[in-house]
């Protein structure tokens, strides 16, 4: 991307204080973008953005930290719906309260900022919105079963969600991140017998041989809600160093 991408253009980020969503907010600020970030916790987001406590779970809160951000900033351009919770498990595992959590937070979070959200993205010439789905949605992954549920609903979603707002010039589109190098799968692998192993595995996973890092997500999801892809919406762009779309015979 170059400067004038972004620059001027208000962004919402959603759980932009730490991983991949810190990384969207900082490098948006760099390039010129004013951008809140809201957050459960949003002491540690970049200190130069619109820092704003807020519960994507919760009606009341989202619509005050948008109503908050679009008059602060002086509209909203971008919404980037970063914010979402994890989940281990095979459908046996999680009751249903967490699956009632995880949706809430995955799914509906993004139904409460987006419609929160809508009536100043209608004023914007540059309107977009991305959501951050996951390499879960298009790949089967184990133990994976109510998280994968959710960003199965992210992309479905977000091409419904293109569908609907394309005559209005509000492009949607998603990007699907493989094992990102997050403090969520830092936590991860501190859970598991032998982390070292268990990373290792996950790198092997990949083609690439790798974790994909926060850093690559954010750029992806940024080209998405920037004007130089203007032309774009109603796609999922995968960010997995190859593991949804290669089939590689053993080394």
């Amino acid at each position: 991307m170059i400067a004038s991408d972004l620059d001027g253009l208000c962004l919402i980020v959603t759980g932009g204080a730490s991983g991949i969503g810190r990384a969207v907010a900082e490098t948006a600020l760099f390039n010129g973008a004013a951008v809140a970030v809201l957050d459960l916790d949003p002491k540690t987001a970049p200190p130069a953005s619109l820092a704003l406590t807020a519960d994507v779970s919760n009606d009341a809160s989202v619509n005050d930290a948008i109503g908050r951000a679009a008059s602060t900033m002086g509209g909203i351009d971008v919404i980037i719906n970063n914010a979402g919770i994890g989940a281990r498990g095979t459908i046996e595992d999680n009751p249903l309260d967490e699956w009632r959590r995880v949706f809430d937070v995955n799914v509906f979070g993004i139904v409460r900022v987006t419609r929160a959200a809508l009536p100043h993205l209608r004023q914007s010439r540059s309107a977009a919105i991305v959501n951050t789905c996951s390499i879960a949605a298009t790949a089967g992954l184990p133990q994976r079963a109510l998280y994968s549920a959710t960003k199965g609903a992210v992309l479905s979603l977000t091409l419904a969600m293109a569908a609907d707002h394309v005559y209005e010039g509000i492009r949607v589109n998603c990007v699907n991140p493989g094992t990102a190098d997050t403090p969520w799968v830092g936590r991860l692998l501190d859970e598991a017998d032998d982390p070292t192993a268990e990373r290792a595995a996950l790198e092997a996973r990949q083609p690439m041989g790798r974790l994909v890092t926060a850093q690559e997500v954010a750029d992806a999801i940024l080209h998405l809600g920037s004007p130089s892809a203007s032309a774009t919406t109603g796609t999922s762009l995968a960010v997995d160093g190859g593991m949804a779309g290669l089939r590689l015979r053993p080394r």
